[in-house]
């Protein structure tokens, strides 16, 4: 289901970005970016961790079956935006009510893999669905480029395009279908449309307790967290670059053309982090190897990344993205482990908002001091020094949680 779904994402997304909805290459300068993530991003990450309370009333089977005929009907609406010519803060909330629902469905699919997949495979499991999903949602993008020759790249054809997306949806729903209702938890379920928001909110803090409870689960998304940060200063950055400052060299190439070969570079750096990391988990353990991760990252800050060559940044984003991959299948896991079923919905819905409001504060972060060009030497000196911080924290806090233990 999460393939067929995250396939269905692509196409839709790729509709919205034809329809110019966030996209980077009209961006004028950093504090418009820094925008433009804040309305894509923070309103399902505000009440995100709300309806995580839901993973963990609802049958999740219930949800994600039901996920298809939602997310199409929210799909055809918004489709039928792009199609009229609709454009500014109406489209917005159509696109950000159909991507909360995508998010929400992803959410649903970690809590509920646990349920399916044994514990020794999580790593492994989350490093496929992981990979695969990334390569999905890439393909649905392909697909709907194919798409445009047919249809044209005017508003009536990304509204056609997102419209193909609706049938995908559909199958996804039924997909989950084939899952018994109590399969993926969780195992007590009640009528959560029957509680008070005051109940809602009093599950929303036992999950937070809960977490707070389990350290290998809270230091993993803390570190997380750190990541995301610096991964938003890089992305702020390298827009900008890519926009105002680097020049095409050979094969290297400058504007949405180098940007394009920067996100084929992540995905190519996603799948090789799927590749090495359950074996390099079973060699030196779930708490090291983000360690080595971490540490990396802020290797390649200052060799790669801050010469600003444009033949180094997608290989920079490459080795940034094996570290950043890497760690989130072993947070993925942890989490997995340590968290109660009755609590994952709602950790799993956190997670997602510490991913979303740290990229948010990032770029607001940049917007105050980075230069039109994104040519900042400093910037990179302090995410080099996150993650070199950030890595030296996670290694003392784990060994101290294991002479504990």
């Amino acid at each position: 289901m999460r393939l067929v779904s995250q396939f269905g994402d692509g196409v839709f997304q790729a509709s919205l970005a034809g329809a110019v909805l966030f996209n980077p290459e009209r961006q004028s300068d950093a504090a418009d970016i820094a925008g433009g993530f804040a309305v894509l991003l923070l309103p399902y990450s505000l009440i995100g961790p709300f309806a995580g309370v839901w993973l963990d009333r609802w049958s999740r089977q219930r949800i994600l079956a039901w996920s298809g005929p939602v997310r199409a009907a929210a799909t055809v609406i918004t489709a039928l935006a792009v199609y009229a010519g609709v454009h500014g803060v109406p489209l917005y909330t159509l696109a950000l009510i159909a991507l909360s629902l995508a998010r929400f469905v992803l959410a649903a699919l970690s809590a509920a893999q646990p349920r399916v997949v044994i514990a020794s495979l999580l790593p492994t499991a989350n490093a496929f669905g992981t990979t695969a999903g990334t390569a999905a949602t890439t393909l649905g993008g392909v697909a709907a480029i194919v798409l445009r020759v047919g249809v044209g790249d005017d508003d009536h054809g990304y509204g056609v395009i997102g419209m193909s997306a609706i049938v995908i949806y559909l199958i996804a729903g039924r997909l989950a279908m084939r899952f018994g209702r109590a399969a993926l938890g969780p195992d007590e379920t009640e009528r959560a449309a029957r509680q008070t928001m005051a109940e809602v909110s009093r599950g929303l803090l036992d999950g937070a307790r809960h977490v707070r409870a389990r350290p290998a689960a809270f230091d993993g998304l803390a570190a997380i967290g750190a990541i995301r940060l610096c991964h938003g200063i890089t992305t702020v950055c390298t827009v900008l670059l890519y926009r105002n400052y680097f020049e095409s060299r050979g094969v290297f190439r400058a504007g949405l053309s180098g940007l394009a070969q920067i996100v084929v570079a992540t995905a190519l750096g996603g799948a090789v982090a799927a590749l090495i990391t359950p074996r390099a988990v079973r060699r030196i353990g779930l708490d090291r190897w983000p360690v080595v991760l971490i540490a990396s990252s802020a290797v390649v800050q200052l060799t790669l990344i801050l010469p600003y060559r444009i033949e180094l940044l997608p290989l920079a984003f490459v080795l940034t993205s094996v570290s950043s991959q890497g760690v989130k299948i072993c947070v993925d896991t942890i989490v997995q482990r340590d968290i109660d079923d009755e609590f994952r919905g709602r950790v799993f819905s956190y997670y997602d908002a510490l991913f979303n409001i740290a990229l948010v504060v990032a770029a607001v972060l940049v917007s105050l001091v980075l230069p039109a060009d994104g040519r900042a030497p400093g910037a990179v000196y302090a995410v080099a020094g996150v993650y070199m911080a950030t890595s030296f924290w996670y290694s003392a806090t784990t060994r101290r949680a294991q002479l504990l233990a």
